[in-house]
């Protein structure tokens, strides 16, 4: 494996950032998670675009511009030799002192891309469906750090993944602050009810995920009714069908969610849909490499 960091390329073992890295010592940082299939990357000007965002939101300044960002994405797919990749984009504040004080951080940001293979979860669970539940630790509030800003800082998400491995689930779903639904540790996340498919709005403490607005796409180029709105458990607990979204979960059905089983307990029809024309449309739609 070769690993692109600040324009050039290092063996995995190699492949080293300062201790006194902010990225390290504080997660001051942004990323962004990419896909490729059979050498055409997916979403990727949305991917970039969303890193400049989190970016800017920061305040931390990347030293490449977007088409630059993106010429180094294809770069490092090629110099891997990869057809069908996950790409891990990183961008670190830099190297600092130990202080929190990001204006310490002297020298450029620090770019990371790593190309390799994910499988989020196991293949049976696309077949069979995951079995989640909720978490006590809650989203983070926007007012706080906004979870529309990807940053490394990923603390939250952890806390409630280590709860859910806890209790031996996979997966969570994470409420806000007011105890509506806001996304799981990973993914976001959908119902269907009587043919119309909901989500939570991206105000409500959830990442507007690039896969989740695919979702979204299709269903209304599919006439299919789309909400985005808040949810409270309740309303997952008496859906017909639930399913979660993200760059590398892709679509994932979801059979049981606190207990309560989903519809019938299989993936439903809808889901199926989705995942078939999600899965058509990576076949055909990205960037070439």
């Amino acid at each position: 494996m070769k690993v692109y960091i600040n324009g050039k390329f290092y063996d995995k073992r190699d492949a080293k950032i300062s201790v006194f890295d902010h990225g390290l010592l504080y997660g001051d940082g942004v990323f962004e998670g990419i896909r490729s299939y059979n050498r055409l990357v997916f979403k990727l000007k949305e991917h970039i675009d969303r890193l400049f965002e989190s970016a800017h939101s920061i305040m931390l300044k990347i030293p490449l511009t977007k088409s630059e960002m993106i010429k180094a994405v294809i770069l490092t797919l090629k110099e891997n030799n990869l057809k069908d990749a996950y790409i891990r984009l990183v961008v670190t504040r830099g190297e600092g002192d130990l202080g929190l004080d990001p204006r310490k951080c002297e020298g450029k940001a620090t770019s990371i891309i790593i190309a390799d293979k994910i499988a989020l979860y196991p293949q049976m669970f696309y077949k069979k469906g995951l079995e989640i539940i909720t978490v006590p630790t809650i989203r983070n509030l926007p007012e706080a750090l906004n979870p529309q800003i990807k940053s490394l800082n990923y603390l939250n998400n952890i806390l409630a993944k280590i709860e859910a491995a806890n209790m031996g689930y996979e997966e969570a779903i994470m409420l806000d602050s007011l105890g509506y639904v806001a996304e799981c540790t990973g993914d976001n996340i959908f119902i269907a009810k009587s043919e119309h498919l909901y989500t939570p709005p991206q105000c409500m403490g959830t990442l507007r995920g690039i896969t989740r607005d695919t979702v979204l796409e299709i269903a209304r180029r599919n006439k299919i009714s789309v909400h985005e709105h808040v949810l409270t458990r309740h309303e997952v607990y008496i859906s017909d069908e639930c399913f979660l979204t993200g760059t590398a979960c892709e679509i994932i059905p979801v059979v049981k969610v606190d207990g309560r089983v989903i519809g019938d307990g299989k993936p439903g029809k809808l889901t199926l849909n989705l995942m078939k024309k999600f899965k058509e449309l990576t076949k055909k739609e990205g960037t070439k490499y």
